[in-house]
């Protein structure tokens, strides 16, 4: 999501600040060039219109034109206007009832029970105990998929015990009560369009439950659809939040820019792939950054934090202190690494990676994938003990990867670097993670 936006815009800034002192009409150029950007964006007419105007109201004084870094100051007044259309600040969950009861609403193929699923996983990886409602009863596929997706979490769901959606929510906030579980999420049944029967069972279950947060899930990639879908909830449901789904794959972005001046309601979550570990929480000033190609480390770190292995980390900072690094530990880190998500995405959180990621992730992806692959058909002695991988070894480990012999030549030579490498690491500062050339990515 947002990478054409982004590239526009970081043009536009660069040939702002490449110019010592901007006049009134290079910033009238520069905010119709951003306009145009949004508006390709499939951000909405009225939104676009009005961020430009309070962007220009600021540009055109002391402000910018009498500034000595006046590209930066432009730079920054967009991050802001940016961030305040979207919400300005974070909007966390309203937690504190006990069951909290969130309901999940929205159209039928706009990710729902998906959503319901992550959601439920991120709470309990932040200490609550949550328990997954399966009240839409006219698709058995949605109840099936919700079970399994429960079951691999170990969270409980509630489901087939009536035929009654709103009897179902109902019954399941009294067993969560009785159960000591905390957060109740029930998901609803979806429409493949906005109905009054539709909207009149949800009403009806919310009244049944009296839910803390009414949360829609929308498409990100059907753009303006998904931002005529949240005005319609929201007139008839009071909605509190939107979580927006599948903005990894092909969105424009304009949903994100759109949704909040359409409702008033905040966008608190974003799905980021299809691994019940794909939802973030939304943050706008950090969005704002990312759109304008300033990364986003705070999120890059917290994902670091919470995925991370201390304990491994620690294994191998006494691990190099003893001189002990070997392809086990390379492993290892690489397979760390990899819970951070695709390249991709890890580009798009470090400031100015967004001209690398056409041209790095897609090899670096491929190539991590590739060197993992050799590591994995290595035994836990040639691992352990690099110095025995010799000719006849090599070949049965090409075999086994599906790679060739200089494959698996250039992973033996990327690992005595990076052994190298962290050796100094390690030293001068007691860390165990392996430096961003090291990691698999040529």
């Amino acid at each position: 999501m947002f990478d054409a936006l982004s590239e526009r815009l970081t043009a536009v800034f660069q040939r702002l600040r490449g110019k010592g002192k901007l006049s009134e009409a290079d910033v009238a150029e520069g905010l119709r060039e951003i306009r145009l950007a949004l508006l390709e964006a499939d951000v909405n007419y009225k939104v676009a219109k009005d961020l430009i105007e309070k962007v220009r109201a600021r540009a055109v004084g002391v402000e910018v034109l009498e500034s000595l870094t006046p590209g930066q100051q432009l730079l920054k007044i967009v991050r802001d206007e940016l961030a305040e259309a979207m919400g300005g600040e974070r909007k966390a969950l309203r937690l504190d009832r006990r069951p909290a009861v969130i309901l999940l609403v929205g159209l039928q193929g706009s990710g729902k029970t998906t959503t319901a699923a992550k959601l439920a996983s991120l709470l309990k990886r932040e200490g609550r105990k949550p328990v997954l409602v399966a009240a839409d009863v006219y698709r058995p596929a949605a109840i099936d998929q919700l079970e399994k997706l429960g079951r691999d979490l170990d969270i409980p769901v509630v489901s087939r015990t009536d035929p009654n959606p709103v009897r179902i929510a109902a019954g399941a906030v009294s067993w969560a009560r009785q159960n000591l579980r905390d957060v109740v999420l029930v998901d609803t049944a979806g429409r493949l369009q906005i109905d009054d029967e539709m909207m009149q069972e949800i009403a009806e279950i919310a009244a049944a439950t009296n839910p803390a947060e009414k949360l829609l899930v929308a498409d990100a990639m059907t753009g303006q659809e998904a931002v005529a879908v949240a005005a319609a909830f929201h007139e008839r449901v009071s909605l509190t939040g939107v979580v927006l789904s599948k903005t990894d794959g092909d969105a424009r972005g304009g949903a994100a820019l759109s949704i909040r001046h359409a409702t008033g309601c905040p966008i608190v979550y974003v799905g980021t792939g299809e691994k019940t570990e794909g939802l973030e929480p939304f943050h706008p000033q950090r969005m704002a950054e990312r759109i304008l190609g300033l990364g986003d480390v705070f999120t890059l770190i917290e994902k670091a934090e919470e995925r991370m292995d201390a304990a491994k980390a620690e294994q191998l900072v006494e691990n190099l202190r003893k001189n002990r690094f070997t392809l086990e530990d390379f492993l290892e880190q690489l397979e760390e690494v990899r819970k951070l998500g695709p390249l991709s995405q890890i580009l798009d959180r470090l400031p100015g990676a967004a001209k690398l990621k056409g041209n790095v992730s897609e090899e670096g992806e491929a190539d991590l994938k590739r060197t993992l692959a050799v590591l994995r058909s290595m035994t836990l002695e040639e691992r352990r003990n690099p110095s025995i991988i010799g000719g006849s070894r090599k070949k049965r480990i090409a075999r086994g990867s599906g790679t060739r012999v200089r494959d698996v030549n250039a992973v033996l030579t990327r690992y005595e670097e990076a052994k190298r490498a962290l050796k100094w690491v390690g030293g001068r500062h007691g860390k165990g993670h392996l430096p961003p050339d090291m990691l698999g990515v040529s």
